[in-house]
């Protein structure tokens, strides 16, 4: 059974940083694209970053490009996202997200809460 298991939110203050983690367990790890989504109250889950299962290759929203940073580390079956210049609108639960095999997020963390203030 795959568990993901986020952790690192946190209140800061505009321009902080925050460096979230998600640990993964279940399957091999070190197979599978991940993805870093939040959502908002009131919005929609939006997806912020993805890494393939190398770490070769990442994405992110337009949003956040410049700001975050997804990366990996195979050994830990952890992902991480690097949170810097944070501002007020980057506010939400931030979930972690294991893909399958033809690259769709199929498992989910709790989420863990970011909360920006002005």
């Amino acid at each position: 059974q795959v568990q993901l298991v986020e952790s690192g939110g946190g209140l800061v203050q505009a321009g902080g940083s925050l460096r979230l983690s998600c640990v993964a367990s279940g399957r091999t790890f070190s197979r599978y694209g991940m993805d870093w989504f939040r959502q908002a109250p009131g919005k929609d889950r939006e997806l912020v970053a993805s890494i393939s299962a190398s770490g070769a290759r990442t994405n992110y929203a337009d949003s956040v490009r410049g700001r975050f940073t997804i990366s990996r580390d195979n050994a830990k079956n952890t992902v991480y996202l690097q949170m810097n210049t944070l501002k007020p609108e980057d506010t939400a639960v931030y979930y972690c997200a294991q893909r399958n095999s033809v690259g769709e997020p199929n498992y989910w963390g709790q989420g863990t809460q970011v909360t920006v203030s002005s």
